[in-house]
């Protein structure tokens, strides 16, 4: 017997209607949006905490600053990423498609982008090596990824494929047949065990960019498993049988992940006071 979906109202509170230069605004707090926010608080206190404890080769000014500009990253590349990607058609037919933010559509593989251009500028404005910044920033990133999994599962979407497992899950808008609870699976995976991971080995390495290895290793490996049953999004189907999007774009993070962590490579130490 299949499990239904609880069915969670992803709004937690709407305000208005609002009328502004002749528009009617309805503003609301949505669960996606607070899971967001929930996984940049934890990864303030979380590099607070490491700032803390650095012997000031770190300041909460200076990870104030990196979390500004990641978290600008994350936004812009996971949006761009997902319109060029995903719905491009949509974005040649109307432009103004990519600011509907409203409507959905996040990348992770957009938002890695848009985190590695804001941790080249930090590095740059801080004077410190990019991997001084990277492998401060990879071991908490799976808790914002975990967080926006269950986003995804209060909203209902990104569902797997359908399954006669015991924990299908009947999806309202994924047809009247049970299916993966895929978004689970990748909290499970992207979040807890990605997260449990990273910490464990940053404890174990000093290596510079091997924590960012690990990171890009890590979720490579986890993101084409949970791939293996998360019905790919329709537009675009499967490549070359059962491949899908997640999966091909994952497999260069795995290759570089490996060659990061086996290449030769100095100790992140200070430099010029600095990490």
């Amino acid at each position: 017997m299949a499990l239904q979906f609880p069915n969670i109202d992803p709004v937690i509170v709407s305000f208005g209607p609002f009328e502004l230069f002749g528009q009617t605004f309805h503003p609301a707090l949505r669960w996606y949006g607070f899971m967001y926010l929930v996984g940049f608080m934890a990864a303030m206190f979380l590099l607070n905490r490491k700032a803390d404890r650095s012997h000031g080769l770190w300041s909460r000014e200076q990870v104030s600053d990196l979390l500004f500009y990641a978290f600008l990253g994350v936004i812009l590349g996971g949006r761009i990423g997902y319109v060029l990607v995903y719905h491009l058609d949509y974005f040649l037919a109307d432009p103004l498609y990519i600011f509907k933010i409203t409507e959905g559509g996040m990348s992770f593989h957009g938002g890695l982008v848009g985190v590695i251009l804001a941790m080249l500028y930090i590095a740059y404005k801080q004077q410190r090596s990019f991997f001084a910044v990277a492998d401060i920033v990879a071991p908490v990133v799976p808790i914002g990824l975990g967080a926006g999994r269950i986003g995804n599962f209060i909203n209902g979407e990104l569902w797997g494929r359908v399954t006669d497992l015991p924990w299908g899950m009947v999806f309202p808008s994924g047809g009247p047949l049970p299916r993966h609870p895929s978004q689970l699976y990748q909290f499970a995976l992207e979040g807890v065990a990605l997260f449990i991971l990273l910490q464990w080995y940053s404890r174990k390495t000093d290596k510079r960019g091997a924590v960012s290895g690990m990171f890009l290793l890590g979720y490579g490996i986890f993101r084409c498993v949970a791939e293996l049953v998360r019905q790919p999004d329709p537009q675009l189907g499967f490549f070359l049988g059962d491949i899908t999007m997640g999966q091909i774009l994952s497999v260069p993070m795995i290759i570089f992940g490996i060659y990061l962590l086996v290449r030769k490579a100095p100790a992140n130490t200070p430099v010029k006071g600095k990490q």
